[in-house]
């Protein structure tokens, strides 16, 4: 299946219809009446979060929605039928932006969730509805109302607990492969990994989802390279992990490029909890990663214990960092668990 983060989209509500004109012509009933029913409500067009989704590429083939339309009323006062609502499904994580991306419509974070994105329109009063003491035989209907009709852009952000960034060949899809199910193309040249991928890691019986994020490059934020269009997708991650190759000339110099790309894209990115991992030091010496380790930390502007030293290749290290990340993770969780308490019992009150 491929990835696709982001699609445009065309959703229309049923019209209502329109309302009838009749009246009541039975034999030996004088002055039957009007007897015209009112037209039937249109569809509405309806999202929903769904689970086991992590994509958009659905929405790639079939762009146009449209619910069905209210039927019109009938002679005898029958009322027209309400038009067939049209259900979307999308991802948890899906973000629903207005035709000109600068409205949000909609952010979908649970799965279950329902909202109605375009309400269809009522349908028309037949001249039944217009009968009066001093009409007593309405010859108009009442024409449904129109639906609404929108252009809207959906983008994904996917819901993971731990973010992978880096530099391109850092060793994020290594680290995914080695640590999850998940079988990432590997490969020794950059932007390997052309779209995120998840994987679902386990720690002390506790599952941890981690998202794989193509490399970013010097100049990503100005489009450079694939550019930072899924950084999006770890701006949910409780914490990230941010990989940088060891076998680097300068793993400092790599560090601070990635961390200039994200503070330009996000302040609220920047300032996201992070864990610092020196890579591939299977390929080093004790003396060399010592060295590249604390060259590293002075970049960062951490202390050089806080470094994780692995190998995604020969498997050195991926037990005590997923635990690292595991603990973080627990507290992000309960942390969120109890917010979602408080406003339960305030909505209570």
């Amino acid at each position: 299946m491929k990835f696709l983060d982001q699609q445009k989209i065309f959703v229309k509500s049923g019209d209502g219809g329109n309302g009838c004109v009749g009246f009541r012509r039975e034999k030996y009933v004088e002055y039957g009446g009007p007897n015209g029913g009112d037209g039937g409500r249109g569809g509405d067009v309806i999202i929903q979060c769904v689970a086991n989704l992590n994509t958009l590429i659905d929405f790639r083939y079939q762009q146009h929605f449209k619910a069905e339309r209210g039927h019109g009323g009938m002679g005898t006062m029958r009322s027209g039928k309400n038009g067939k609502d049209v259900t979307l499904l999308l991802p948890v994580g899906t973000q629903i932006f207005d035709e000109n991306r600068e409205h949000l419509v909609a952010d979908l974070t649970t799965e279950g969730e329902t909202i109605v994105l375009a309400r269809g329109g009522d349908g028309g009063f037949g001249n039944a509805h217009y009968k009066s003491s001093t009409n007593q035989a309405p010859r108009h209907a009442q024409e449904g109302f129109k639906g609404e009709e929108l252009w809207l852009w959906l983008r994904l952000k996917l819901i993971a607990d731990v973010g992978l960034i880096g530099l391109p060949n850092a060793g994020k899809s290594t680290l995914l492969a080695a640590v999850t199910r998940a079988r990432p193309k590997i490969g020794d040249y950059p932007f390997t990994t052309l779209h995120p991928n998840l994987g679902v890691g386990y720690v002390n019986g506790e599952e941890i989802i981690l998202a794989d994020i193509p490399g970013l490059i010097e100049g990503a934020h100005e489009g450079a390279g694939l550019g930072d269009r899924f950084l999006g997708h770890v701006e949910r991650c409780g914490v990230l992990l941010h990989l940088v190759d060891g076998t680097s000339d300068d793993p400092g110099a790599d560090y601070l490029t990635v961390r200039r790309e994200i503070a330009a894209y996000s302040d609220e990115l920047n300032t996201k909890l992070e864990i610092v991992v020196l890579n591939k030091c299977d390929a080093l010496n004790d003396e060399l990663i010592e060295d590249k380790r604390t060259g590293l930390a002075k970049a960062a502007g951490i202390d050089v214990t806080q470094i994780a030293v692995i190998s995604g290749v020969a498997n050195i290290g991926l037990d005590r960092l997923l635990q690292r990340a595991a603990e973080i993770v627990a507290k992000n969780r309960a942390a969120k668990t109890g917010e979602q308490d408080l406003g339960a019992e305030a909505h209570a009150r």
